[in-house]
């Protein structure tokens, strides 16, 4: 099991001190029992949402992402929410990929930056990745939450996108030939975002995990959001979602009953 928590060891007293840890278990249901006193690595910087892939050929990547803290990023945006005199500064958080040891003990190699948000303002993934800052709700643009999967040779990433407490949280996807990239963000990004512009009920969607069903046939999007009846609480949602000549879709969200 890989986790995050606020690491103890804190010389400067940083506000978020987030590492990734591993722990482990001789059953699903647990007690789990944590590898090592210390973090599986430590980047620098704070870390979270780890998610791992056991490659066909026998490696393990994990994927993370950088926390938008301390992070200030220039781009065309940031230039952008000076001159409207939103915020001074943009920060960002960042998908990094690394592969780790068999046995989960370490890390080999450094970690390599795979997805980031756009630096110019007509980028086509621009205006969805942007909605917290062009908004006004919030200095930070995030790209977070990743989540991998092979499928006919292509590695697909999914990977979430703007306040993580908003409205505008979205789910986004980008492809790959190699576990490590480079990766390419896809043209009909995002795949997952609130329907209430459709005039539905759901918004803050992202975060999301992949199943499959027991016979292998069909892939289940898991994630969370909010709705007009939850409120600010977040709640877990489940939907069909399908990879067809190279494009992913995701038949949500929704909040009705799904037909067997």
């Amino acid at each position: 099991m890989f986790f995050s928590a606020d690491w103890k060891v804190n010389p400067a007293g940083e506000l978020e001190n987030f590492r990734i840890g591993v722990a482990v278990a001789d059953s699903p249901a647990g007690p789990f029992t944590e590898m090592s006193d210390g973090p599986l690595f430590d980047p620098g910087y704070p870390v979270i949402d780890a998610n791992v892939l056991m490659n066909d050929d026998g490696r393990c990547y994990l994927y993370f992402s950088r926390c938008c803290y301390k992070h200030p990023v220039e781009s065309e945006v940031s230039e952008w929410a000076r001159e409207k005199g939103l915020f001074d500064e943009i920060e960002e958080s960042w998908v990094y990929g690394v592969e780790i040891k068999p046995d989960f003990s370490g890390i080999v190699g450094e970690p390599v930056l795979l997805l980031s948000p756009p630096y110019r303002m007509d980028d086509p993934q621009a205006e969805w990745e942007s909605r917290s800052v062009t908004s006004g709700e919030v200095n930070r643009r995030w790209t977070e939450g990743s989540f991998i999967i092979k499928d006919n040779g292509k590695y697909y990433m999914m990977y979430s996108a703007n306040f993580f407490e908003g409205e505008n949280y979205a789910v986004g996807y980008a492809v790959s030939d190699s576990p490590l990239g480079p990766f390419v963000k896809a043209d009909n990004n995002p795949v997952l975002q609130k329907n209430t512009p459709q005039g539905g009920v759901v918004t803050g969607v992202g975060h999301n995990s992949i199943v499959r069903s027991k016979d292998g046939k069909q892939l289940y999007c898991v994630y969370h959001g909010r709705t007009a009846e939850t409120g600010h609480q977040r709640v877990v949602f489940i939907n069909r979602m399908a990879i067809k000549d190279g494009r992913l879709t995701v038949e949500g969200p929704t909040t009705g009953l799904s037909p067997l």
